[in-house]
């Protein structure tokens, strides 16, 4: 089966103040990725705002875009919701803004989910507090995280640095799920029906006395 990948790319523009840049998002068993983020950092005047994500045009909907204030951090926060992987790549078109980027890239191998992770923090000031969680439906076999009881991980990004994130889950393909449940279904009529011809078989069978004659051969009257 071929694997199933998204990437999203969370792009914020190289500032002089601190930084925060938090994701946080939950894998559900369908594969759908729900959650949010925060790209933030601590104004360098009157004027800065912070970073300004606008929502693409293909994802109105799903994701909603508010403004960010809070502890002395200015900039956007982003919600979605029952993102597709495939639409989970198009967050990265959230800023085309140049600068620190956060790539977080799922692939499905049948049962077995991947997610590989960079972010090139080189250039963010010390300070800066960068880090993603993600929550999935099943136990994390393997990271390099920092696991929060089974199904949750939590990267906090060192600044000055590249990164890597890595994490792998097994669960079932849900694109294959259904059909398992047909086939079920399927054979569970299957076997009902067989049951069924053989309690008619057995009920509708010859009752009459039986004899024995002399010669040993048996005879119904």
């Amino acid at each position: 089966m071929a694997a199933l990948t998204a990437l999203l790319l969370l792009a914020v523009p190289l500032l002089s103040g601190c930084l925060r840049v938090q994701v946080s998002m939950g894998v559900s068993s369908d594969d759908r990725v729900s959650g949010q983020l925060v790209a933030a950092n601590v104004p360098t005047g009157a004027e800065d705002e912070g970073p300004e994500l606008t929502v693409p045009d293909s994802l109105v909907g799903k994701v909603r875009v508010q403004e960010y204030k809070q502890d002395g951090y200015v900039g956007s926060q982003v919600f979605f919701s029952d993102l597709t992987f495939g639409e989970v790549q198009q967050l990265g078109a959230l800023s085309g803004q140049a600068g620190s980027s956060v790539q977080l890239n799922f692939q499905r191998a049948g049962d077995v989910v991947t997610l590989d992770g960079k972010a090139d923090l080189k250039a963010v000031p010390d300070s800066s507090d960068v880090q993603v969680t993600v929550a999935f439906p099943a136990r994390v076999a393997t990271t390099n995280g920092t696991r929060d009881g089974d199904s949750i991980v939590t990267w906090k990004l060192v600044p000055g640095e590249v990164n890597t994130m890595r994490a792998e889950v097994r669960y079932q393909d849900p694109s294959t799920r259904g059909f398992a449940g047909w086939a079920g279904i399927v054979g569970g009529i299957t076997l009902g029906v067989a049951l069924v011809v053989a309690v008619m078989a057995y009920a509708q069978r010859d009752r009459s006395p039986r004899f024995v004659r002399s010669d040993g051969a048996n005879q119904r009257e």
